[in-house]
This record gives structure tokens, C-alpha cells and sequence, in this order.
């Protein structure tokens, strides 16, 4: 009987075995689930199919390959970046937000640039970036910019010209003046030894956009610590296409002389952090914060980063006779109106990097003689973050990803964070294995007392309650305190809420009945969304 009995397997081992089958199943399931995400704007994604709208040429000249700034990137929140190491040396890249920041996010990054001296590139055609731009008194408009002159062209992969997209914009963009008060040395364009020697003040360098909308900084908000730049703009007659393409059309509303921005740029300059100093000293020392806006994402997309793929791509040099004579037989200007070179020739487009790689190096502290040159000599000293959570998750990855910006949260030391994944495993492990012993049903439930529900609802509360509900929902979207909530008038409720049914529901003092407050749940449910 002793040899047929079998050995019994040690709790140890099948903590060991669950550990194990947790982890592996964990990494496969992130895998699959994330097959059905389509990554694009990432600096890591190599997926030819969709090569042409990554930032991988961005990251591959920034890095130590290239200029030389250390690359990384971040999948958490944007709260953490006030927390980062050397903040004034740190370059934070938003590139094509697919989902809005919040107001804690917004207020984090304002004081990162603010405060800390942080850097921030935020490029979006969308109002996602809307609550960071607000922080600092910008606007984003919520549609493309439609500009009759100042538009390149493209050709097919025969060389034939394609149907002129006015939504296909160039820019000659400064990097450290604001271009409407600029003089005759905004028609200097910049060379490739003025860029090299950081000569680049007096001279401007063409930008192409993809699909761009309108950036403006609103005159209320006046900041007299700060310098505020408009790097480029559209020509006058552009117009923002709310309803179509047409000029004409009174709804598209044109923003006037130089109102029509492209890149803006805001300095604030005298921020005390603490660095190395020249006497190899520790100590305070001034930085400038910098933010800049661009309204397109796609002008760090490969295709118009990178000059040889721009032009396998299409785009058209100021030299191609499609902007003498283009598919509809017409003409208009190219970048080489607005840039004179000196020597007679052409003024190439060398795709936008050079332009962003001179920005980037003029925000940075390079040229700051209160660091030690064994810093500003040095690119390895300085960050370049990509920010990948705002890029949104398949459903099925997103709890995935949430979890690790939740470890990321917690803690910054990589020591620390894999300990805290260890442990997150092992109670997986642990929960999926203790299961408590379920108790007989029949001494759970009396079955004589099944029709008595003295937690049953008063129908005569039903309205209160989702009214009451609906409130809840709308404080919380707005990031208010109950405190904060209750000061406010009916009239700024009323505003928050906007939809006129649901206005109705916490205003009137009519009684609805249950078939009207079931059409309302679903409505409230889609608010806010």
C-alpha cells in the first residue's frame, strides 16, 4: 500500500509552479493582445507597413548614433516628470496625443517647464493637447488649416503630379525670433554652417506640415516672465476648414496677418535649479524653461523628417515645374519666395530634422556658462523622453499597461520596480491557489425569506438617486473637490453639462417616469466621452 500512495507535491513547489505559469502566461497575453494595436508616432515601432509615420528616424539622429542625447521614453503619467533627474537637462517630446490630458497632467507639465526649467515639445493637429496648451495660454483650433499659397506639392510613384492638397503646408520657420517682427533677415535662409556653429538668429529654415490646424496665443494671458515666439505661421489668406475647402465659405473663419500659427515658442528664462558649476562646485544656477507648440504631428514623422524618404514619398523640391504648372494647370509660390540664397541656387528642403535638431540644441542649456563644460560639452548629459502614454491601448492590453505606469508611480529605481512586479506575481500566484472552501448553499440562503428586501429601493427616489449620480460624474470630470462642486452657481453646473437633456434632468422640478429615466441612464453614460 506504501508504494502505491502518492507523494503529496510541497506548497513550496506549487508556488513555484504558479509563479512560473503567471509570468509566462502574463508575457504572452501582453503580446497577443497588443497584436491588434496598431502602433504609430512611436520611436521604437519598425513595422514597415507603417515605417513612414513612425518617429524612428527622429530617435536614430537624436540619439547616441547621432547628436548624441540619451534617449528614453515613458509609459506613465505625465505627473512624474517634476520627479525626473535633472529636469533642466531633460527634452520631453508629446508627439500625436490620442487621448487628452487631465488637469493634474497639464498643471505637472506647466510646472516642469515653469518651475524646473524642463523642455517640451508638444506637436498635435488636435484639441488633445488643448488643457497643457491652456496652461500656458495658447489656443488649438479643431480643424486643418487651408492655405491657397503657401502649399508643396507631390507626385506619385510614376512622378505624375498628384491634386494639389492646400492642406499640405511649408513654413519658413525661425528657431529663436518671432518671425512677424523679424526684418530683411527673415529671407536669409540657414546654412549647414550656421547650424553646426549655433549661428542661427538671423535666419529662417522651411518646414513642411502634413495636415496642420491653427495655434494662437491668446492676448488675456499676459505673462511678463515670459518670452513668447511665433516660430512660423501661414500666409495671410489661410482659413481654418471647419465645413469645407472652400475660401468663400463664411464659417471658415481666416485669423488674419500672422495670427495663423504654426509653431509657437515660449521662454521663461531665470529659473534657479541646482547643477554643476565651473569650480566643480554644486550649487544654484539660472536655466530657461521652454515649451514649444507645433500644430502637426507629422512634421517628426519619418516621411517629412527624413529628406530621402520625404522625397520617395512625393514631396517636390522648390526646383519641380508642378509648382509652375501643377495637376489643375496652376501656379503658386514655393519656399524659395520667402528664402534668398546668396549664392543664386535653389534653397533646399533637407527634410525637417535639421530644423528640430537646431530648436532642440538651442532649448537645451548648451550655451549656459553657469554649468561646467564637462556638462554642456557633453550631449550623453542631456535627456530626450519620448511620451508614449498618450498613445491609446487595445482593450484587452490597457489593464497591462496600467499596471506597470502604476509600478512607475511608485518608485523610479529599476530595482525597486522589478521587486514590486516579483510580488505582484507571486500574490497572482498565491490568489489563483487559495481558494477558500464554499459553504453549502442551502446554509446561506433561507428560501422562506426570498420575497423580503429590506435593502429594496423607493421607486419614489429613482430620479433623486441618478440625478444625484449624474452630478457625482460631472464633479469628477471637471477635477473638483465636493467643496469646490458645492460653490458652484446653477448657471456654471448648468455650463459644465451642456447637453440640453441632461441640463433639464438637474434643473426642472418635474417628476420623470421609469421609461423616461431609462432613456436618460445610457445618455449619461455617453457623457463626458
Amino acid at each position: 500500500m506504501a508504494d502505491e500512495e502518492k507523494k503529496k507535491i510541497s506548497l513550496e513547489t506549487w508556488l513555484k509552479v504558479g509563479f512560473m505559469a503567471s509570468l509566462l502566461i502574463s508575457v504572452v497575453l501582453i503580446g497577443l493582445f497588443s497584436l491588434n494595436k496598431e502602433t504609430v508616432f512611436s520611436p521604437y515601432e519598425q513595422d514597415p507597413e507603417y515605417y513612414n509615420i513612425q518617429l524612428t528616424e527622429m530617435r536614430a539622429n537624436m540619439g547616441e548614433d547621432g547628436t548624441g542625447y540619451t534617449v528614453a521614453n515613458t509609459m506613465s503619467t505625465p505627473m512624474l516628470v517634476n520627479d525626473w533627474k535633472d529636469p533642466h537637462r531633460t527634452l520631453l517630446v508629446i508627439a500625436a496625443p490620442e487621448k487628452p490630458f487631465d488637469a493634474a497632467e497639464a498643471a505637472a507639465i506647466h510646472d516642469f517647464v515653469t518651475e524646473k526649467g524642463g523642455k517640451v515639445v508638444l506637436a498635435s493637429n488636435s484639441t488633445n493637447a488643448q488643457l497643457v496648451a491652456s496652461e500656458f495660454g495658447v489656443k488649438y483650433f479643431d480643424a486643418p488649416v487651408v492655405d491657397p499659397f503657401q502649399f508643396y506639392e507631390v507626385a506619385d510613384e510614376t512622378g505624375q503630379a498628384l491634386k494639389p492638397d492646400e492642406r499640405k503646408l511649408w513654413a519658413a520657420a525661425s528657431i529663436t525670433r518671432d518671425v512677424t517682427q523679424m526684418g530683411d533677415e527673415k529671407h536669409v535662409p540657414c546654412s549647414n554652417n550656421d547650424i553646426d556653429n549655433a549661428r542661427v538668429n538671423d535666419c529662417r529654415m522651411p518646414v513642411l506640415f502634413h495636415r496642420a490646424t491653427a495655434i494662437q496665443v491668446l492676448d488675456e494671458e499676459v505673462d511678463d516672465d515670459r518670452e513668447v515666439m511665433v516660430l512660423a505661421h501661414a500666409s495671410t489668406p489661410a482659413f481654418i476648414a471647419r465645413q469645407d475647402t472652400n475660401i468663400d465659405n463664411l464659417n471658415n473663419p481666416t485669423l488674419g496677418e500672422g495670427k495663423t500659427g504654426l509653431i509657437i515658442r515660449m521662454d521663461y528664462p531665470g529659473i534657479e535649479v541646482l547643477d554643476e558649476q565651473p569650480n566643480n562646485n554644486f550649487g544654484e544656477v539660472d536655466v530657461t524653461g521652454s515649451i514649444v507648440f507645433v500644430s502637426d504631428h507629422s512634421v517628426l514623422a519619418n516621411h517629412l523628417w527624413n529628406q530621402t524618404i520625404g522625397e520617395e514619398t512625393g514631396k517636390q523640391q522648390c526646383e519641380s515645374p508642378y509648382y509652375v504648372s501643377n495637376a489643375l494647370g496652376n501656379s503658386h509660390a514655393c519656399w524659395d519666395s520667402a528664402l534668398f540664397s546668396s549664392d543664386g541656387r535653389e534653397v533646399e528642403w533637407n527634410g525637417n530634422g535639421p530644423y528640430f535638431e537646431a530648436l532642440f540644441y538651442d532649448m537645451m542649456e548648451f550655451d549656459n556658462e553657469e554649468i561646467t563644460t564637462k556638462v554642456t560639452r557633453d550631449p550623453s548629459e542631456f535627456n530626450l523622453v519620448f511620451d508614449e502614454s498618450r498613445h491609446v491601448s487595445s482593450a484587452l492590453s490597457s489593464p497591462f499597461t496600467e499596471a506597470i505606469g502604476a509600478v512607475v508611480l511608485l518608485t523610479s529605481d529599476n530595482v525597486l520596480k522589478w521587486l514590486i512586479i516579483l510580488n505582484l506575481f507571486a500574490l497572482l500566484a498565491i490568489a489563483i491557489m487559495v481558494v477558500p472552501e464554499k459553504e453549502n448553499w442551502r446554509h446561506v440562503f433561507d428560501l422562506t425569506r426570498f420575497r423580503e428586501r429590506p435593502t429594496k429601493i423607493d421607486t419614489s427616489q429613482y430620479q433623486m438617486r441618478v440625478r444625484e449620480a449624474f452630478l457625482s460624474k460631472v464633479r469628477q470630470f471637471n477635477d473638483l473637490t465636493r467643496d469646490e462642486f458645492a460653490r458652484k452657481t446653477p448657471a456654471e453646473i448648468m455650463y459644465m453639462v451642456k447637453d440640453p437633456r441632461l441640463v433639464e434632468l438637474i434643473s426642472s422640478n418635474r417628476s420623470y417616469s421609469n421609461e423616461e429615466l431609462r432613456e436618460v441612464i445610457p445618455q449619461i453614460r455617453r457623457w463626458g466621452k
